[in-house]
Parts: structure tokens; sequence; C-alpha cells
């Protein structure tokens, strides 16, 4: 399935309804380009889980844990991961196991551990189409 937004209202909305959906135990990937709106997207997709804390990149702490909406919402970015073991460290199957939700931002950096049933999520920007247009692509994994 592809989406295409025009604003980022748009990007937030279509996190939005994909979040209202999500279920517990899914897997969810998010992939793009520095600045393509992972982030907005992932802020969509929280409130959509009925998530009231402000969402940010968990850059620099790999995961960060969301208990206050309707399941708990586990976001991962991994873009600074040094090592795979570190993921084992921080209790990465547990999270995915649970009965949470997990999003992981820059998942093909650990693609040899993640589950094969997942949702595959690609944002990119055509210039051409404006600078605020971007293609959501949404790719589910069996």
């Amino acid at each position: 399935m592809t989406i295409e937004t025009r604003s980022p209202e748009e990007t937030f909305e279509t996190g939005f309804r994909m979040g209202e959906r999500a279920r517990a135990g899914q897997v969810y990937t998010l992939a793009g380009d520095l600045g393509v709106g992972k982030t907005v997207f992932t802020q969509g997709f929280a409130k959509g889980l009925g998530v009231e804390e402000h969402v940010n990149s968990p850059t620099f702490t790999i995961v960060q844990e969301y208990e206050d909406g309707r399941m708990p919402f586990y976001h991962f970015d991994v873009y600074r991961i040094g090592d795979i073991e570190e993921m084992d460290e921080i209790g990465f199957e547990e999270y995915v196991a649970g009965e949470g939700v997990c999003l992981i931002e820059w998942a093909n950096l650990i693609e040899e551990i993640l589950p094969e049933e997942r949702t595959e999520i690609l944002i990119e920007k055509d210039l051409e189409q404006g600078f605020d247009f971007r293609r959501i692509t949404v790719t589910e994994k069996k």
C-alpha cells in the first residue's frame, strides 16, 4: 500500500490512523532518510495509540517506553547502535515478544534479529512533487 501526503499534518494523520489500528505484539519498522518525517509519523502513531506524552526520537537511549496509551508503546531508534549485541543488552527480545507495540527506526541496521512477521514503513521525499510531499509505502511481511 502506498500513501501520499502533502504536509506534515497529513503525515501525522497517516501515523495516527495506523496507530489506531495497531494491536499488541505487532512490530513496525520505519525507514527513510534523515529529515523525511519519521518523527512526525511516529508522533501521529503514538497519538493513535492514545499516548499523551510528547514523543521524540530516542536517538541516544535506543528505546523510549510509553505506558500511558491503550497498550505499551516501545519506540526504538537504532541509528547509533554500534553492535547488534547492544540490542540483547536492552532486552530487545522481551520488547518484541511483549504485550506492547514496537516501532523501530533504522531497522535495516538490525535486520538479522527482526521478527519475520512485521509491518515495514518507508517514507520518501519527492521534491518534484513539492517540498512537503511524502510517499509512505507500507509492506506487510509474513
